[in-house]
């Protein structure tokens, strides 16, 4: 065992997984028979099942799927469950939610107050908007929706199976099954009306 490795003595971490330097196994975790864990992780409360990989990510009160991926950069908070074969990729935060099997967030979103169902994507910016400044809300995705990039799920909203969501597209309302939403502004264009709209300020005598 690496010195550079800590395992709390309420942690389980059974035989044939495989821990690399610079790992914090806190109490109360479970690191199944052929998890792996790459370096740097702090992981509390969680359970990781066989044949997950996790790499540099913060796990609390926590649980990772069989043969799913989650980092580098992931944080996992309380109540965040990514199921069997999903993807949590480079800062990608959960928070008190559910990813099922086979669905993937691979960078950039905040995923907090939903239940997202199977062979989900979750777009890159996606954030799903849990908060009104007073309460907190719940959505739900069902299956094999797509949620483009740089889209706000504001809750509480439910996302039918097989929905399309665009990319910048803003959900308020439910959207039904197979349904493709389009929520942004259309694209005007008008040749010509920026020239000399925009010019670079001059720099200064003693400025970098």
């Amino acid at each position: 065992m690496s010195e550079n490795i800590y395992i709390d003595k309420d942690a389980v971490v059974e035989e044939g997984a495989i821990v690399y330097p610079n790992n914090y196994i806190g109490a109360g975790s479970v690191i199944k028979s052929g998890a792996v864990l790459r370096p740097n992780n702090i992981i509390e409360g969680s359970t990781v099942e066989k044949g997950a990989v996790i790499t540099a990510s913060v796990l609390e009160g926590a649980y990772v799927g069989e043969g799913a991926q989650v980092g580098p950069f992931c944080y996992m908070r309380r109540g965040a469950r990514v199921g069997a074969n999903c993807k949590a990729g480079d800062f990608v935060e959960i928070k008190n939610a559910s990813l099922g099997a086979g669905s993937k967030a691979s960078h950039l979103a905040y995923i907090g107050d939903a239940d997202v169902g199977e062979e989900c994507n979750v777009g890159c910016g996606t954030i799903f908007v849990n908060y009104d400044g007073k309460h907190k809300h719940r959505s739900t995705v069902g299956d094999r929706a797509f949620i483009g990039s740089n889209s706000n799920i504001i809750a509480p909203v439910n996302i039918g199976d097989d929905a399309y969501i665009a990319a910048g597209t803003t959900i308020t309302e439910d959207v039904p099954p197979a349904a493709l939403v389009i929520g942004r502004l259309r694209q005007i264009v008008k040749e010509g009306k920026a020239l000399g709209k925009f010019k670079l300020p001059k720099e200064r005598p003693g400025q970098n």
